[in-house]
């Protein structure tokens, strides 16, 4: 059974960082977990993933040197580093999984897996 849960969320003040972890079990390791995030009335937009078969990252353009995700294969997670953090990433961040692995897409709804969310909250 595929279970995913995330940790790490909170309240910061911008400027500031969080680390939010995804905790992946009954999955394969070269499944793609991917780091979604949706703000309250917009679409849920995939904002970083690691790329199993190469280990390669795929940012958002809105997180690129702010954010970085890393995946720990030995405990089978996957962390998302967040410095520098800005009100506009105020949100609720998912992980999601893709498995059997199509390659790691965009698109929120082709993913098979989600956990239950962490709220981040960024303040001025």
């Amino acid at each position: 059974q595929v279970q995913l849960v995330e940790s790490g969320g909170g309240s910061v003040q911008a400027g500031g960082s969080l680390r939010l972890s995804c905790a992946a079990s009954g999955l394969s390791y070269q499944s793609c977990i991917t780091w979604f995030r949706q703000a309250p009335g917009k679409e849920r937009e995939r904002i970083a993933a690691n790329y199993p078969p190469t280990g390669s990252t795929i940012y958002a353009d809105s997180v690129i040197g702010r954010f970085i995700i890393s995946r720990d294969s030995a405990k089978n997670t996957v962390n998302l580093q967040m410095n520098r953090l800005k009100l506009e990433d105020t949100a609720m961040y998912y992980c999601a999984a893709e498995a059997p692995f199509r390659g790691c897409p965009a698109g929120w709804n082709e993913y098979d897996y989600w956990g239950q969310g962490t709220q981040v909250t960024v303040s001025s």
